[in-house]
């Protein structure tokens, strides 16, 4: 490969913002004063969602869905129990359900009684409980993603949505209960995820930094310790969170300090824990489950932590599959473009659901659409 190809050009340029990051934390570097600057241009001050309320807390049914290893999994659902489809959102790394508010406030409208939404924290986020530290694996996600559906939507077909690590907890329970495919999950997307680790990715440099390991063996080994580590971690990973959050493109400031407060509100053990998994999962045996049921694939085009190649890849193994690519959007890229990861989340349903459902669906879109 040319060091003119495109795609290596990328990834140093990735690599290059990221370790920029890092070094706005750990040296105060110059690229790390760039991307300082460039997140504060990220935002704007006419903030169309000033004193909106982001959690999901409030939103719908709540319950309690207990793992088979005594985990509480904080779960909430929106629409009739009896909906002819149930739609699974499974959210991402030091996220929590509320990562998803923007669909279920459009979808809800969208889709109406015809679909019911389920939303659930992972394990080690949000109000879920924590767990031991040896748990906190890609694989075990998928166990839990299935122990979710075993609860919740014991019958009837279901789409399963997944953004970053949630993707990849998608991939997983494809690959460890193939049997679900096509005959109970009819559809799944797949957002700003990969089928592999972040191995060969720009944050895997910075995944290498001997703060992070110190406080992983200091979770797992002297968990007394834990605290005394707790900032030097989140001083290194919290910066490069916050630069590959967004893309260039305006976001509201609002949104900005919901999404740095969930990342800031997540506990180091899971912090550390599911950064080391999310470096040496391969879910690629997955993909040929998946490619039995119409999927979507989307990401931003400036994702710094799964960027588009990884999308990409899983699209051309994926003949059923919709890919697509949101320009100027970074890793949140359903926070920062919501209405056409909607939009596509919706074509997904038309093409995963019986042909009944789907005029249904088609029905109360046209209705909503305004006239004139």
């Amino acid at each position: 490969m040319s060091d003119n190809d495109p795609k290596r050009l990328r990834r140093r340029t990735n690599a290059g913002l990221l370790a920029g990051a890092a070094g706005l934390a750990a040296v105060g570097t110059m690229a790390g004063v760039t991307i300082a600057r460039s997140m504060t241009r990220r935002t704007t001050r006419d903030d169309r969602y000033e004193g909106e309320d982001f959690e999901l807390i409030d939103s719908g049914r709540s319950s309690v869905v207990t793992t088979p290893d005594g985990v509480d999994l904080a779960v909430r659902e929106v629409g009739p129990q009896d909906a002819p489809l149930t739609v699974v959102f499974s959210h991402g790394f030091c996220l929590r359900m509320g990562a998803f508010y923007f669909q279920r406030a459009r979808l809800e409208q969208q889709w109406g009684p015809q679909v019911r939404m389920v939303f659930y924290d992972q394990r080690g986020h949000g109000l879920s409980a924590e767990a031991s530290p040896d748990t906190y694996t890609v694989e075990q996600l998928g166990k839990d993603l299935e122990t979710v559906l075993a609860v919740t939507a014991p019958k009837g077909p279901v789409v399963l949505v997944g953004h970053s690590m949630g993707g990849m907890t998608v991939l997983s329970h494809a690959r460890q209960f193939p049997q679900r495919y096509p005959t109970r999950v009819v559809g799944a997307a797949l957002i700003s995820s990969a089928a592999e680790g972040v191995a060969r990715s720009p944050l895997a440099e910075i995944l290498k930094n001997p703060v992070l390991e110190a406080v992983r063996f200091a979770v797992r080994y002297a968990p007394k310790t834990v605290h005394r580590t707790r900032g030097a971690a989140k001083s290194v990973i919290a910066p490069i969170l916050r630069a590959a959050s967004y893309g260039d493109e305006k976001v509201s400031p609002s949104v900005v300090a919901f999404s740095e407060k969930m990342m800031h509100g997540t506990p180091i053990a899971t912090l550390v824990e599911f950064l080391h998994a999310l470096e040496v999962h391969d879910e690629e045996a997955a993909l040929p489950i998946l490619a039995k049921v119409p999927t979507l694939i989307a990401c931003g085009d400036r994702d710094l932590i799964t960027p588009v190649e990884h999308s990409e890849a899983m699209a051309a193994e994926l003949p059923s599959s919709e890919l697509v690519i949101v320009r100027g959007a970074g890793h949140l890229v359903q926070l920062e473009a919501p209405e056409i990861i909607d939009d596509a989340l919706v074509r997904l349903v038309d093409r995963a659901t019986p042909s009944k459902l789907v005029a249904l669906t088609r029905r109360l879109r046209d209705r909503a659409r305004p006239r004139g």
